[in-house]
């Protein structure tokens, strides 16, 4: 038997695969994090009466310096968090890249700091849920009082790159966190008087011996905290498109029945069209992990099949009936 597909069945065929792409399950990692500051006259010069950090705030995301850089211009979110200790703008800048298409940050994190007096001040964010397709994290707070110091940790990958342990997450560790110079305000001690910087200049990581003395930064380089990430549980991604790849569709040719074969898929649809585009309305009995299809009483031809699982996964199978 001779079966012709004229132009418009591949045409309609390609429409359905496109409508079809792959959607990959994300693994996802559970952390807690806490931020123990350290502001020391041994290693900061002084402390101030009044000494305190800003909210720690920042975002899981999936694009490196997408808040900011060092040798770039700070945001107006990094320039407020830095001279003012305000988290609006900021917040802004990451419902920004969250409402992004495509999304850049999937998730704002916030927390304050205890007791907030300078040294020994924790801030802890617990349960953090991160998924593979946002694994960096980008996390800043105030020096304060300075003129425009934060310390931060910028675009942390979370990811091992070894999937045989944690699922390719990173296991329990912790890290220094340093401070940065927003490069917005040209202040050199903590209680400087407002001095806006003309032009601005790009944000640097606060070192040594810069500026030159007797104008050198108090902090000296020194680690202004240490952060620990404590791995609690992970889940393994799985291409659940590919699962309902595996769906069978038998015999294919068939003449009168097509059994769809169903194990660890639960259907929602399954649709018949023929060559045309049109949805044909055939018969369909149900059993617990299969489906049969009657079409019998259909003409010999092409038709696509589009199945459909709970999860919102879909499949498209060429179908000949002779």
């Amino acid at each position: 038997m001779k079966i012709t597909v004229n132009l418009f069945s591949i045409i309609l065929f390609g429409i359905l695969i496109s409508t079809t792409l792959p959607c990959k399950a994300q693994s996802e990692a559970i952390y807690d994090i806490t931020v123990n500051t350290i502001w020391t006259v041994d290693q900061h010069t002084s402390v101030p009466g009044d000494a305190h950090w800003s909210n720690l705030i920042g975002a899981t995301h999936n694009t490196a310096n997408e808040f900011f850089s060092i040798g770039t211009l700070a945001t107006l979110g990094i320039k407020n968090v830095a001279e003012f200790g305000s988290n609006t703008e900021f917040t802004n800048e990451i419902n920004d890249a969250i409402d992004a298409i495509p999304k850049r940050a999937d998730q704002k994190l916030q927390d304050g700091f205890s007791p907030n007096e300078g040294h020994e001040d924790v801030a802890i964010l617990s349960d953090i849920t991160v998924s593979e397709n946002f694994s960096l994290i980008t996390l800043v707070s105030m020096v304060a009082p300075s003129p425009d110091w934060f310390i931060a940790i910028n675009s942390l990958e979370l990811r091992s790159g070894n999937p045989a342990i944690n699922n390719g997450w990173k296991d329990d560790f912790t890290m220094d966190v340093f401070a940065y110079d927003a490069g917005t305000d040209d202040g050199y001690d903590y209680g400087s008087s407002n001095n806006a910087s003309s032009p601005f200049v790009p944000v640097s990581l606060i070192t040594l011996g810069v500026p030159a003395p007797p104008n050198q930064n108090p902090i000296m380089g020194n680690k202004m905290a240490t952060i620990t990430f404590n791995y609690k549980s992970s889940t393994l991604g799985i291409n659940d498109a590919a699962s309902i790849e595996n769906i069978k569709v038998y015999p294919n040719p068939t003449k009168d029945i097509l059994h769809i074969s169903n194990p660890a898929n639960k259907l929602e649809s399954v649709d018949l069209y023929n060559v045309l585009g049109k949805r044909i309305n055939i018969i369909t009995s149900n059993s617990s992990d299969s489906k049969t299809l009657n079409v019998r009483n259909l003409r010999s031809g092409v038709y696509i099949l589009k199945l459909k699982n709970i999860d919102g996964d879909s499949s498209t199978r060429k179908v000949i009936i002779e």
